[in-house]
């Protein structure tokens, strides 16, 4: 079992639970949606999310997900994160934390 972590808005998540897939911005801006390992995501949430309210943390288990994901570089942080290429299935989502 591999976890890999989201993070969005409560209102995002509740749009996707009705839709049965979440789709973040970027996968339509970009092609995937961005995803951080457990050790990274103190440092995503410092960068892109500082100052915001509502916010959760999804849990996604990898082997659930029917959007293939890989590991990419990220030379602005010169760390290698996860990309999910697709809509993450709400099946894949094993838990939600309030941040």
């Amino acid at each position: 079992m591999s976890l890999i972590y989201h993070i969005t808005t409560k209102e995002a998540w509740n749009r996707a639970k009705e839709k049965g897939a979440y789709e973040a911005t970027s996968l339509a801006d970009e092609g995937f949606i961005h995803c951080a390992q457990e050790h990274q995501v103190q440092g995503v949430l410092e960068r892109y999310f500082s100052g915001q309210q509502q916010l959760v943390k999804l849990i996604i288990e990898t082997d659930l997900l029917k959007s293939r994901f890989i590991f990419e570089w990220s030379p602005s942080t010169s760390d290698t994160f996860p990309h999910i290429y697709g809509p993450i299935d709400t099946e894949a989502v094993v838990d939600v934390v309030s941040i």
